[in-house]
């Protein structure tokens, strides 16, 4: 009665159903219903309406409740929200802040010639200026054994007595503050008050009218991993960026969301560096980029479930390696353990890191199936038994090891010379790390080469039949995408090059594609052809 729905189909409906809720929402977000009726008694209208004589003040206090004392660090007399400006200041940081102890800052915008402590028509926000990290580990020459520390490194060396401060957090000054007040004249509705906006709201009684105050707003995503400074016991003064602008209404609803997101991340674990890249896709990003991307990340996300599900499927139900370069396959597991060990020992956001370690188990599990590997238990010592290869896999395995042989004259001497290269004039932490790094600039800048051996056994079948196609187009259809991420995420350089490598790799299989049609005679991937699947299974009915 009802036609039987692909699971493929399935997704893509939970998709876009997915896709049509999240812009629901977001316009949820950035819309807030005003008040119709102005003189309705429910309404509530901005204090800014009134040109009221404002002025900001800026505190900092070793305490958010000030207790034990505050000190004026800045003052804008005649505050005009309308105005944007930027002010560095120089903040002495007290003794204990300079002892690995933090500081917060208290702003407040309230009524010029009145103490913001006294006045009772004031609104603050308390923040910290400062933040625990562990600090980046000297790196040295291997051979000489010089150090290149940064001037942050070289004063906890001496100060600390060595290098026993590198594992356990240390303090960071925030060297910005970004300040936000809307400044439009919003007449909101008692009714349909936002939540994310109550928190901000301070409201008092002005004869029959309800008047809410400035809408103050610390930007908590400004502050970037790259900004922070070290602090130790030598740091008398350093430097702040005071920062303001206006913000929309829109904009600071968003902005609450998206600074509540990131705090719940670092409540499950994430650190301040896989927080930072987070913040680094607002912050650095246009507005429209931004809304581009998160509709790519959805994308991104359906093709990597799919690509996944079609690759699994494919190599679960392929019992011969017929045209199949199982050179390539080894090698694409050995380079995605190496790139997954870089981006480990490179600390790398766990957006970029998680995937790549599942999928270095996966690329593990497709060597077991591309070799034949079983693996029989004898007490808790393993042993490994490998399957045999017909005729025709032997045949595809010499052309793998002739277009292998070729690639070694070129590839080793350049992976070799680099390597060298690395450990004469560039420093590292360790020897672990130099390996690391020999070893995945080689994936990086030449692995692609290691692509070409499938590409000579196509070219020698003069097929790519034995390819599995579904989950290569979604994947090529990720690489693309990944040239877009490229340039939004945090990550090394030579991993940010490595997605465009891909892209040449591949439009040559394209080409293939295109040059080599489907022969209905071939056997496909799991042993049959066109023409078999075609014939009658019963006996020919004869007219």
């Amino acid at each position: 009665m009802f036609q039987k729905t692909s699971f493929t189909t399935l997704i893509v409906g939970v998709f876009v159903v997915y896709v049509l809720h999240t812009c629901w929402v977001m316009y949820g977000i950035v819309y807030t219903k005003p008040c119709e009726n102005p003189k309705f008694e429910n309404c509530l209208k901005p204090y800014l309406a009134g040109k009221t004589r404002l002025q900001l003040s800026i505190y900092t206090a070793l305490r958010p409740n000030a207790d034990g004392g505050h000190t004026l660090i800045h003052k804008e007399e005649d505050f005009d929200v309308e105005s944007k400006f930027e002010r560095i200041v120089n903040v002495s940081l007290p003794k204990k802040t300079r002892k690995n102890g933090t500081l917060y800052a208290m702003v407040f915008v309230h009524q010029a010639g009145i103490s913001p402590w006294q006045d009772p028509r004031q609104v603050h926000l308390v923040t910290q200026l400062t933040t625990y990290m562990i600090p980046k580990p000297l790196e040295v020459s291997l051979i000489s054994g010089e150090e290149a520390p940064k001037p942050e490194q070289l004063k906890r060396k001496t100060t600390t007595g060595g290098d026993s401060a590198v594992d356990r957090p240390v303090s960071h000054w925030r060297s910005r503050l970004t300040l936000n007040v809307v400044s439009e004249d919003f007449v909101f509705d008692r009714d349909f008050l936002p939540s994310d906006v109550h928190r901000y709201l301070k409201v008092f009684q002005n004869g029959k009218k309800m008047v809410y105050l400035p809408l103050l707003f610390v930007d908590e995503l400004s502050n970037r991993v790259k900004d922070l400074m070290e602090i130790n016991s030598t740091s008398i003064e350093l430097p702040l960026t005071i920062s303001y602008d206006t913000i929309s209404l829109g904009k600071l609803r968003f902005w609450i969301h998206m600074q509540d997101a990131v705090y719940s991340l670092q409540q499950f674990g994430f650190t301040e560096k896989d927080a930072d890249e987070i913040k680094g896709i607002f912050v650095d990003t246009n507005l429209y980029l931004l809304a581009l991307t998160f509709f790519v990340a959805a994308f991104h996300l359906l093709f990597d479930f799919l690509a996944f599900k079609n690759d699994i499927s494919f190599w679960k139900q392929k019992k011969s390696m017929v045209g199949m370069s199982s050179k390539a396959v080894l090698w694409r597991c050995f380079s995605t353990i190496v790139i997954f060990m870089y981006l480990f020992d490179e600390q790398t956001s766990l957006l970029v890191l998680i995937p790549a370690g599942i999928g270095s188990l996966i690329e593990v599990w497709k060597v077991k199936k591309a070799f034949k590997i079983q693996i029989i238990w004898k007490g808790v010592r393993p042993t490994f038994i490998f399957g045999k290869s017909d005729e025709s896999e032997r045949r595809t395995e010499e052309y793998d090891t002739l277009a292998m042989k070729y690639l070694s004259y070129l590839l080793y001497p350049m992976c070799i010379g680099g390597a060298v290269y690395a450990l004469v004039f560039l420093r590292y932490k360790s020897w672990y790390s130099w390996i690391i790094n020999s070893l995945v600039n080689g994936v990086y800048a030449f692995g692609f080469l290691f692509m070409l051996p499938q590409l000579f056994v196509n070219y020698k079948f003069k097929s790519v039949a034995h390819l599995p196609w579904k989950a290569f187009m979604y994947k090529a259809f990720n690489t693309f995408i990944d040239d877009i991420f490229a340039f939004i995420i945090t990550m090394p350089t030579s991993h940010r090059l490595a997605c465009f490598r891909d892209d040449v790799v591949f439009l040559v299989y394209l080409y293939q594609r295109w040059l080599y049609p489907v022969d209905k005679t071939r056997m496909n991937e799991y042993g049959l052809s066109y023409d078999e699947e075609e014939k009658p299974k019963g006996k020919a009915h004869e007219d």
